[in-house]
């Protein structure tokens, strides 16, 4: 599964700990520095700029692991 790049973007400006490092699918999020106020924040941008909304039932700190994790819950979304 590739990543959108967009959404590498946008993913790339929650993390804190990253910085000018490339970000890999499935480097943990939260040792980059993705608290539960960031996995909010950037739930808000990613159903804003892919129109989706991820369901209750997918909120889980697994949905937020990895950039991937959280891609195919958007891309589940996407088909329906």
């Amino acid at each position: 599964m590739t990543l959108d790049p967009a959404y590498v973007t946008i993913v790339r400006r929650h993390l804190r700990f990253l910085g000018d490092g490339d970000l890999s699918p499935d480097q943990p999020l939260d040792e980059l520095g993705l608290d539960s106020m960031g996995m909010l924040a950037l739930l808000f941008d990613v159903e804003d700029a892919y129109g989706v909304t991820i369901p209750e039932d997918d909120m889980l700190r697994e949905t937020f692991r990895t950039a991937r994790t959280l891609w195919s819950a958007v891309e589940a979304v996407r088909a329906g």
